[in-house]
């Protein structure tokens, strides 16, 4: 019963912390400055860029149909997100909305900007 509740606490981070749907997060992903930014991988796009094609097919699973690879990667998720937040954007305000600390973590599905 334990794995249960740690599996819906992880369930409601990833909800919370993924503010983006799965079409934004698609559009997104096409966009030049999501490519522009992330640590790459080896294949040319960046782990960030992986992790939010990933989130996308996360996103259009329903709760039930969800792997334990799925939600080992919604901790990843919630975990870099978390980090993220916490180191802050750019001093000066005005830059965030152009900002690669927002770009990277729009990758992983959050927009800092969005209400």
């Amino acid at each position: 019963m334990a794995t249960q509740n740690h599996d819906d606490d992880i369930y409601t981070e990833f909800k919370n912390d993924v503010n983006m749907t799965a079409a934004e997060l698609e559009k997104w992903l096409k966009t030049d400055e999501s490519k522009s930014v992330g640590q790459d991988s080896g294949d040319g796009s960046s782990i960030g860029h992986h992790s939010g094609e990933r989130i996308v097919k996360i996103l259009h699973k329903k709760k039930a149909d969800l792997t334990d690879d799925d939600r080992a990667h919604m901790h990843k998720v919630h975990s870099y997100i978390s980090r993220h937040l916490a180191q802050g954007g750019p001093d000066d305000k005005s830059e965030t909305e152009t900002s690669p600390w927002r770009y990277s973590l729009m990758n992983w599905g959050h927009d800092p900007l969005k209400k």
